[in-house]
């Protein structure tokens, strides 16, 4: 059987725009074609994520949540990460555009809703590259001190006006990077993810190796596969958020898609095997933390708060010594600084699509006439992510803690929104095989499903003023206020573009129709 797509051919205009699509709107946005393979898509993939940087800041508080369940848990965070995989790849395939979500979810539920799951992925998009931001950071004179031997210099992190301006100077560089195109993106990226891989391939061999060495060390047992085993329901849903938050970013595949060599198929295989390469890591580096040093809260062990928001900095010397530790030190820095370059493609190639589509103003559709990139999108991300940061640490420590722990409802919001298009853009076509009634109804439904507890569960633990830094507006906890302060925000927003561009919401820009797809034979 074989698919023929019998829509217009690219070349078509709607509004004066380059369009792929025709009826369905769909349009051309003038970026640099056919610039990165099924390779390069999957590194970028990985990078975003920033495994090594995920692992050191959340194997400590996962373990603190769920205890030797870990593996477990990072397991259950697979499930619905791959279940909204497949639905991201099953709408890339007819409809490759940049826009991922936001479009996708315009054309299944039109475009007021298609418009703040758009704005879901922007704002939690800017908050994690400041996030990132600031880790790189502290990891540059971290790693600066262990090299020189000299406290005094990992101390300068300490310093908030060289710790502000060392940040500003990093997001420049990645700003800087990510304006040149994919091509400067994808030959960084090769370097900087194998040595996360390389280094962590490392921790985990000299890990097993040292099981049993330290007081706390565990042996190995196939419980720790058990979920059911956690201690609590709120235990285990608190270990999923840290876990989905995990395997955030591989969508960067997909956002990219429209530079991409075979742009219908490459983006979505690209994301799967990302996904498997990072299960893989994290189960394999859980595993072998967990055996050399268990995961209570004494000595060495994963849950130790004086610890746990930093492992890879209290395990590095004692799992691989003086000379090698360096080289963790080293990878965390280059993890944290891949994805602040990487994390650059999905914002501003969503708010290139948006200005396309006349859901945003006009001048955020310009492309580099050299580069072939989103130039104005990518620049302002990089301005609104260094003045978001020092704002945010200027103001208030607390302030910026919170507004993390608020990511995790931004990535459940807009994954679950586009899980739910992919499920009704697809309606009529369910029933015309049993793949494609699995993949394309059954598969993104449940991951919408389970994304969409988490979110609610989240926002009923984030009313909470314990929740997070502990900070309180009015009696409500501060990640509460603002999760959802920025989610209105958002809301506001598209009214004064609702006003400024009636087109594109009356549904005249991007049409909710269905491409026209005919299978035969």
């Amino acid at each position: 059987m074989t698919q023929v797509d019998v829509r217009p051919l690219a070349g078509d205009t709607v509004r004066g725009v380059p369009a792929r699509g025709g009826t369905d709107g769909v349009r051309s946005k003038g970026l640099g074609g056919n610039s990165v393979g099924l390779l390069g898509s999957a590194v970028i993939g990985v990078s975003t994520v920033a495994p090594v940087y995920c692992l050191t800041s959340t194997l400590g508080s996962t373990a603190g949540e769920v205890g030797l369940q870990m593996p477990a848990v990072f397991l259950a965070g697979f499930l619905p990460m791959l279940l909204v995989a497949f639905a991201y790849r099953e709408l890339n395939k007819v409809m490759p555009d940049c826009g991922t979500s936001f479009t996708w979810t315009v054309k299944a539920f039109g475009p007021k809703l298609g418009w703040m799951c758009g704005w879901g992925l922007v704002i939690a998009t800017i908050i994690v590259l400041s996030n990132l931001a600031g880790v790189a950071t502290s990891y540059f004179w971290l790693l600066a001190g262990e090299i020189t031997g000299n406290p005094s210099i990992g101390a300068l992190d300490g310093n908030k006006a060289v710790h502000i301006l060392t940040c500003l100077a990093l997001i420049a560089a990645a700003t800087a990077i990510s304006y040149r195109g994919m091509t400067a993106t994808k030959g960084v990226q090769y370097t900087l993810v194998g040595l996360q891989l390389v280094v962590l391939a490392v921790f985990v061999g000299m890990a097993l190796s040292k099981a049993g060495s330290f007081e706390t060390s565990v042996d190995f047992s196939w419980s720790w596969m058990n979920p059911f085993a956690v201690q609590s329901f709120g235990a285990f849903t608190a270990g999923l958020s840290l876990s989905i938050f995990m395997y955030w970013g591989w969508d960067t595949c997909l956002t990219a898609n429209e530079e991409t060599v075979g742009a219908e198929k490459t983006p979505g295989r690209a994301a799967l095997i990302a996904m498997v390469v990072l299960v893989g890591s994290y189960l394999a580096t859980g595993i072998a933390a967990q055996m050399v040093v268990g995961s209570g809260d004494q000595g060495l062990g994963l849950a130790n708060p004086e610890t746990s928001d930093n492992v890879f900095a209290a395990l590095a010397g004692p799992v691989m010594g003086p000379a090698l530790g360096i080289l963790l030190f080293l990878a965390v820095l280059a993890s944290a600084a891949a994805s602040l370059q990487t994390t650059f493609i999905p914002v501003a190639r969503t708010v290139l699509a948006m200005s396309a589509y006349e859901a945003l103003p006009a001048s955020y559709a310009k492309v580099h006439p050299r580069f072939k990139t989103p130039g104005k999108a990518t620049i302002v991300a990089g301005v609104a992510t260094g003045v978001f940061y020092t704002v945010m640490t200027l103001v208030s420590e607390h302030v910026l803690v919170d507004t993390i722990y608020a990511l995790g409802l931004m990535i459940c919001f807009y994954y679950a929104l586009t899980a739910f298009a992919c499920a009704w853009y697809f309606r009529r076509e369910l029933t015309s095989s049993f793949r494609d009634l699995v993949f394309k109804g059954l598969f993104p439904l449940l991951g919408g499903v389970l994304l969409s507890a988490v979110f609610g569960k989240t926002l009923y633990d984030m009313w909470d003023p314990a929740y997070g830094s502990g900070s309180a507006v009015f009696g409500v906890g501060s990640v509460f206020v603002i999760g959802v302060g920025l989610l209105l925000l958002g809301l506001v927003i598209m009214l004064v573009m609702r006003a400024k561009s009636p087109a594109f919401f009356r549904g005249e820009v991007l049409t909710k129709e269905t491409p026209s797809l005919v299978v035969e034979d």
